[in-house]
């Protein structure tokens, strides 16, 4: 059973709600600036809040990027309620852990707890990068584009369907919540390295520096905008690809976490041009192509590729086809995906590709 619901999550009067176990799964995006509470305390207040899954340390603390939980704790609850901020790519942390969650939910069959999405707009808008899984991916995530252009309810309700669950899924609309009329998505951090407005558009095609030896500035105020190692080099001789949508400063940093802890890396500060459309995972595909040619340190991880999902992507960064076949392909994929994704829509708006 699922249901579209444009109220918010304190007026449901749901018994599930009112007077069952509820366990809240959360991070610091939970916060309601209306009531300046967060989700977990309608429960604590009305004296039936069981559990809070949330991350394990402190906001922010760098490399706390996934809720734990088991699953006999979610048989002792009637709901869960979710609510975490998307970044709006796949392959982030904490979606993966929402797609977990409703992967145990449909094991449970008839014991599963009844899940509530208090949804949230999606960071990077509805623009739309990439291409749909055409080999094993990583677990728990979604046959969506890289960057998909779906709210997290929009994901919940796609993975609902691709995993046949039969659990009540019940989707509260952003639009109920005057947080989400006030704040912009990226106003409160998703997670500690998706800090600022720019990050998610930045990360659809920057997540995949995590599985190579090029860090992506985690460890820095500006991760996914800086990208280093201590062997580039940057200089009048290095020509870097940027697309017109983007500006390469030569820079260095130090990262205080991560990759190269304490070590000074050189790269680039990708700029984005005001007014001009960026496609993050093309350029991210250049750059690694470019470093791949250029620097025997240049590494590809055990899981770039499977990360990356696209035996055409990858036979480019081989160099084995061109930049124009490669981008002719992304275009039908991107096309691809967004006919797959009108199906789950929630809201007016629909997904779109970069002219």
């Amino acid at each position: 059973m699922f249901s579209f619901r444009t109220t918010p999550i304190e007026d449901q009067l749901d018994r599930a709600l009112t007077e069952g176990r509820v366990g809240c799964f959360c991070t610091q995006n939970c916060w309601d600036s209306g009531r300046g509470t967060f989700l977990y305390d309608i429960f604590r207040l009305r004296g039936n809040l069981s559990t809070v899954f949330n991350p394990r340390d402190a906001e922010l603390t760098p490399g706390t990027n996934h809720i734990v939980f088991e699953p006999e704790q979610l048989r002792e609850l009637d709901a869960v309620v979710v609510e975490i901020q998307d970044s709006g790519s796949r392959y982030f942390n904490y979606t993966k852990d929402v797609m977990h969650l409703m992967e145990i939910l449909a094991l449970l069959g008839d014991e599963a707890p009844a899940m509530y999405v208090v949804d949230h707009q999606n960071p990077a808008g509805r623009v739309v990068e990439g291409s749909i899984p055409a080999l094993e991916c990583e677990m728990y995530v979604p046959k969506v584009a890289h960057r998909h252009g779906l709210t997290l309810g929009e994901l919940c309700n796609l993975y609902y369907s691709e995993i046949s669950a039969r659990f009540p899924l019940h989707v509260i609309s952003f639009m109920a919540t005057e947080a989400s009329r006030k704040l912009m998505p990226w106003t409160i951090a998703p997670s500690s390295d998706i800090p600022g407005f720019f990050t998610c558009y930045m990360y659809s095609g920057g997540g995949l520096w995590n599985n190579t030896s090029v860090t992506p500035g985690i460890g820095t105020a500006r991760p996914y905008e800086y990208i280093g190692a201590p062997f580039l080099k940057t200089g009048p001789l290095e020509n870097p690809p940027a697309p017109s949508g983007a500006l390469m400063r030569p820079c260095s940093f130090t990262p205080s976490c991560g990759r190269y802890e304490g070590e000074r890396c050189f790269g680039y500060q990708i700029i984005m041009v005001p007014g001009e459309p960026y496609h993050s995972l093309l350029h991210t595909v250049q750059l690694i192509r470019y470093f791949h040619e250029r620097y025997s340190q240049f590494e590809l991880g055990a899981d770039f590729f499977r990360k990356l999902s696209d035996p055409v992507l990858a036979e480019y960064i081989r160099g084995t086809i061109s930049l124009l076949d490669a981008r002719e392909h992304v275009k039908l994929e991107e096309q691809k995906w967004i006919r797959k994704a009108r199906r789950f829509l929630l809201y007016d708006d629909q997904p779109y590709r970069m002219k």
